[in-house]
């Protein structure tokens, strides 16, 4: 079969090289891909949009392609499955409808406290000035949230009153219409990814992702500075009460509104110093890096899982097979970032890292005259699995030291938890 992912990401090059591990997938495309993906064999890239639905439909239906994964929230915020669907095209990801548990925080945390989740107390505010007058009469800590897409940087954890009205003002100067503000929650944050075909779940090994970024878990939020799985933290019992009280409960209040949810469900979840599960927020996609490193550790062929999902026979599959051990992914960064940086300096050394037993994931990076040059951000995902996390982090740690480019910046202490 053929498949065509969509997005540009390291999210989306993990996607692509776990597809192409199945004997029963014979291509993927992705649109537009990025230059890891531009350099595998039987991948290729697409120069199409990730809004452009109508091109992506006409190329699904004169390649014969077989099923359309949706990397990025935006398009399926947008509604790319309903158009897909429209065009009788399979494809794994949620509805415009279902994609507002991650493009509205507001429809989300309505979601929430009506299934009574486990959650943090919020208000939303549609004006400043009613916003500012909140925070000044809560105190700080306390936390800020644009209600709307921001990849993964629109929230702020204001220490002080001063940095939430801050942070209040610049959602209402940016295109952000709404704020919702919630109480700190402390605690170590973990991210639960589950498959469902909008009636079964079936959860994925739980990740820790470093969103800051600085060591230490320091300085600004960032799209994710790298991740480690399966997360310690989270105990078989405490992965039961998320299933339960979380995803399936997610899934029947979707139901109750009519919502046919058949994708990833992603609970971002905050685990208190007693072991309470809170959740802090959902996304309608796999997440990054998370996904980088979870699906070196999976054994079950992805597009039977996906196709499950979208045919809505989940409930009808085995077990989710995984690999014993640890799989940890290091993010390598434009200098400046998540501020501004600088694009096309040359990256070498990714070859040497693989040899020494990386997986180079490519998040921001293309391809020019037989040259891999940054793109983005987030550059590469520098990824190892090991018998143990010790060993995962040392190889991938390793891999690192074999990549150079101009500005490059990665956190020394991916897995600090761990090692701690």
């Amino acid at each position: 079969m053929k498949v065509l992912v969509v997005g540009n990401g390291g999210r989306e090059h993990a996607l692509a090289w776990k597809l192409l591990q199945s004997e029963a997938i014979q291509q993927v495309f992705c649109v537009p891909g990025n230059g890891g993906t531009a350099v595998m064999q039987r991948c290729q890239n697409l120069p199409l949009r990730v809004d452009d639905f109508e091109g992506m439909a006409r190329f699904a239906s004169e390649n014969d392609i077989s099923l359309v994964v949706v990397g990025p929230e935006l398009p399926l915020s947008r509604g790319i499955t309903d158009y897909l669907r429209s065009q009788h095209i399979p494809v794994f990801g949620p509805t415009k409808a279902g994609a507002q548990i991650e493009a509205s925080k507001a429809w989300a945390k309505a979601l929430m406290q009506e299934a009574k989740m486990p959650t943090a107390k919020a208000v939303v505010f549609a004006d400043a000035s009613s916003a500012k007058a909140y925070v000044k009469a809560q105190g700080a800590p306390i936390v800020i949230k644009a209600d709307g897409l921001a990849a993964g940087k629109g929230v702020t954890v204001a220490q002080t009153v001063a940095e939430a009205q801050a942070a209040i003002e610049e959602v209402f100067n940016s295109s952000f219409g709404i704020v919702v503000i919630e109480e700190c929650l402390t605690g170590e944050e973990v991210s639960v990814l589950a498959l469902t075909d909008g009636v079964t779940i079936r959860p994925l090994l739980p990740a820790q992702d470093h969103k800051r970024i600085g060591e230490g878990d320091t300085g600004p939020n960032t799209g994710g500075m790298g991740a480690y799985a399966p997360a310690p933290l989270v105990t078989p019992q405490l992965m039961a009460r998320i299933e339960q009280e979380v995803l399936q409960n997610a899934i029947a209040h979707l139901q109750k509104r009519k919502i046919d949810y058949r994708g990833v469900l992603y609970a971002g979840l905050m685990i208190t110093p007693q072991g309470e599960p809170k959740v802090l927020e959902f996304n309608c996609r796999f997440g990054d890096p998370e996904t980088q490193a979870i699906l070196p550790l999976l054994e079950t062929p992805l597009e039977e899982l996906m196709l499950a999902c979208v045919e809505q026979r989940l409930d009808k599959m085995p077990p989710i097979c995984w690999k014993q051990g640890a799989c940890v992914s290091v993010v390598m960064a434009s200098g400046g970032y998540p501020g501004d940086y600088e694009k096309g300096k040359v990256i070498t050394g990714i070859e040497p890292a693989e040899a020494k037993g990386a997986i180079v994931f490519h998040a921001g990076t293309q391809l020019r005259q037989n040259q891999i040059l940054t793109d983005g951000g987030r550059v590469l995902g520098v990824t190892a699995v090991a018998a143990n996390f010790e060993q995962a982090i040392a190889q991938a740690y390793a891999g690192v030291d074999c990549i150079e480019f101009e500005g490059k910046y990665y956190r020394r202490d991916i897995g600090w938890r761990i090692k701690g």
